[in-house]
C-alpha cells in the first residue's frame, strides 16, 4: 500500500477503496461515526463505492484484485457504525459536558449542544438520530451530543441501530446493484451523484423545518406572542 497516496486521498473515496479495502473502510466507518476527528471521510460516497467494489463491476472500476465481499460489508458496516455512534455517544454522557462548555475549545463548542437541541426539540430523539446517518458531519458529532444531553443509552441504542443499518445497507446496495451501470461514468458523475444524494437525505429535515416555522408563525399570530420552546433533555 502506497501510504503517501492514501495520506494525499483520504477526501477521496475512489482513492480510499481501492487502498484500504474491506477492512479499512470498516475502520473508516467506525471513525466517521464514533471519532470526532473523522468528520471529513466521505461517508456515503465511501459505502456506494464499497457496493460497487463488491459488484461484478469491481474491476473496471477500481482495477484488477479490488473485489470486495458484499457480505462482509453487509455485515460489518452496520456492526461499525452502531459501535461507533455508541462510543460517541458514552464519550458525550461521560465528559461532554466539560468538554462542550470550554469557550476556547476549537471543536468542542457549546453551540453544537444548542444546535443539537433545536434539532431534538423539531424531530424528536428516534428520528434525529436516524435522519442525522444520511447527513454528512452531522452523524459524526450528533452522537456525543446526545450523550451530553442526557438522551438514555438504551433509547439512543435503538434507533441508532435502525439508523445505522438503514445508513449503511441503503448505500452499500445502492453501489451493488447499480455498479455496471455506474461503471463507465463513476468518475465524472461521482459528485454531482453524491450532492443529490445528500440533497435527498437532509429533504426530510427541510420540509420539517419549514413546517415547524409556519406551525409557529400561525401560533405567534393567534396568540399575539412568540412561541419559546424547551430543551429537550430525555427521550
Amino acid at each position: 500500500m502506497d501510504y503517501n497516496q492514501l495520506a494525499v486521498n483520504l477526501l477521496d473515496a475512489k482513492a480510499l477503496v481501492a487502498s484500504v479495502g474491506a477492512i479499512g473502510i470498516l475502520a473508516i466507518i467506525f471513525a466517521e461515526t464514533g471519532l470526532l476527528v473523522g468528520f471529513f471521510f466521505p461517508g456515503d460516497s465511501l459505502l456506494i463505492l464499497a457496493g460497487v467494489a463488491a459488484s461484478s463491476a469491481a474491476s473496471s472500476v477500481l482495477g484488477e484484485g479490488a473485489q470486495l465481499s458484499i457480505a462482509l460489508l453487509l455485515i460489518g458496516a452496520p456492526v461499525c457504525a452502531v459501535a461507533g455512534a455508541q462510543l460517541g455517544h458514552y464519550f458525550g454522557a461521560k465528559v461532554g459536558p466539560r468538554m462542550f462548555d470550554k469557550p476556547n475549545s476549537k471543536i468542542f463548542r457549546r453551540e453544537y449542544v444548542v444546535k443539537a437541541e433545536e434539532y431534538f426539540e423539531k424531530f424528536g430523539p428516534a428520528k434525529a438520530v436516524v435522519l442525522a446517518r444520511f447527513i454528512p458531519i452531522v452523524r459524526t458529532f450528533l452522537n456525543p451530543v446526545a450523550g451530553t444531553l442526557e438522551m438514555p443509552a438504551r433509547t439512543f441504542f435503538v434507533w441508532n441501530v435502525v439508523g445505522g443499518v438503514l445508513w449503511t445497507e441503503s448505500m452499500l446496495l445502492i453501489g451493488y446493484f447499480t455498479g455496471a451501470q455506474l461503471a463507465p461514468v463513476i468518475d465524472k458523475y461521482l459528485i454531482p451523484a453524491m450532492a443529490l444524494i445528500i440533497l435527498v437525505s437532509v429533504s426530510p429535515i427541510i420540509v420539517e423545518v419549514l413546517r415547524e416555522r409556519k406551525k409557529k408563525k400561525a401560533e405567534a399570530v393567534e396568540s399575539g406572542e412568540p412561541v419559546v420552546g424547551g430543551r429537550h433533555r430525555k427521550g
